[in-house]
């Protein structure tokens, strides 16, 4: 691979951000398959990977340490989470809602909240994009799996 391959190889779970229930646990797991499966991840100014990323919690903040496969330090970078906060907390909502209609609801109802979520999924890749630009260049399809992935970290089940 070497040079210009831009993309991660690998995401760990630091110790910090805790286990869970099995099936926050399966989500977690399915969540980074996600990622590492299909994605694009450019620190700047870093000539290529691919790369590992290992995800810690400290102070409240998102940790994201970068290494290459061979585990040479690329960059660390920290990220506040107070921005994702309301998102986060308006995403479960209406994940919740979506669930609950899914049992009872009519399709038109199904589709409507789920378009509410995926709007709301949009933002919360949006703002992470935001928030990582000028440190790593991501496209959008892999913000959405980053996304997916920091609202999974915040899941209890």
């Amino acid at each position: 691979m070497g040079q210009g391959d831009f993309r991660l190889s690998d995401v760990i779970l630091d110790d910090s951000i805790g286990r869970s229930t099995p099936d926050v646990e399966h989500e977690r797991a399915v969540a980074i398959f996600d990622l590492v499966e299909e994605n694009s991840f450019e620190p700047i100014g870093h000539s290529g990977g691919p790369y590992r990323l290992k995800l810690s919690l400290v102070d409240s903040k998102l940790v994201l340490g970068i290494t290459t496969d061979e585990g040479a330090d690329v960059a660390v970078h920290i990220l506040s989470l107070t921005p994702f906060r309301r998102i986060i907390k308006d995403y479960f909502m209406i994940c919740e809602s979506y669930y609950d209609a899914i049992r009872s609801s009519t399709p038109s109802r199904i589709e409507a909240i789920d378009m509410g979520r995926r709007g709301i999924h949009n933002e919360g890749s949006q703002t992470l994009m935001d928030r990582l630009s000028g440190k790593i260049q991501v496209d959008f399809d892999t913000a959405r799996r980053l996304f997916t992935l920091v609202c999974v970290l915040y899941w209890r089940g």
